[in-house]
């Protein structure tokens, strides 16, 4: 068996699967007759399993593309955003999702938004798998939520501390 993380497990596999099928669900309500496909952007690595668990839960069609940026060392926020990988897709008037793993202090999103509205896109929403509301330090308009989560660093399910237990299927608490 693989090593665990020393805290308890605060989200089941099966009890994100479902979420992320509600989420399709709401996403394809939001975006009634589309005449492109959406473009949902991955924000690499923590979303890559979110990202790829959603897409074949989407039932409008979608184009998928990847971004990826810096703003953690080990368990802490450094507190500067570094644009690491842009995204590859004109995203000029079209629908855009940003698919994020986790929204904590709102820094790195806030960054990405600003910066992928600079590629002028039709609309521009957001998806989050978790929110932890207690660390915000800028605000934030999460348009799809997927579980409200306390104050605790978690790993799973895509997100790591140093690459560490990003491929659990579940997301646990580190103490």
């Amino acid at each position: 068996m693989a090593e665990q993380p020393n805290g308890e497990a605060l989200l089941g596999a099966a009890q994100i699967a479902e979420r992320i099928g509600g989420l399709a669900a709401e996403i394809a309500r939001a975006y009634p007759g589309l005449q492109r496909p959406l473009v949902m952007i991955c924000v690499l690595k923590g979303s890559i399993f979110f990202t790829a668990d959603l897409a074949r839960a989407m039932t409008v069609p979608i184009e998928l593309d990847f971004i990826a940026v810096r703003s953690y060392q080990g368990q802490r926020s450094v507190g500067r955003v570094e644009l690491v990988k842009d995204v590859g897709i004109d995203l000029h008037d079209r629908d855009v999702l940003v698919v994020e793993d986790i929204i904590d202090t709102g820094l790195t999103t806030s960054f990405l938004l600003d910066h992928l509205a600079t590629h002028q896109p039709r609309s521009l929403r957001l998806v989050a798998l978790l929110d932890k509301q207690a660390r915000r330090q800028r605000e934030v308009h999460v348009d799809f939520t997927g579980f409200s989560i306390p104050d605790r660093f978690v790993v799973g399910y895509g997100l790591d501390v140093d690459e560490r237990w990003r491929n659990l299927p579940d997301v646990h608490v580190v103490e």
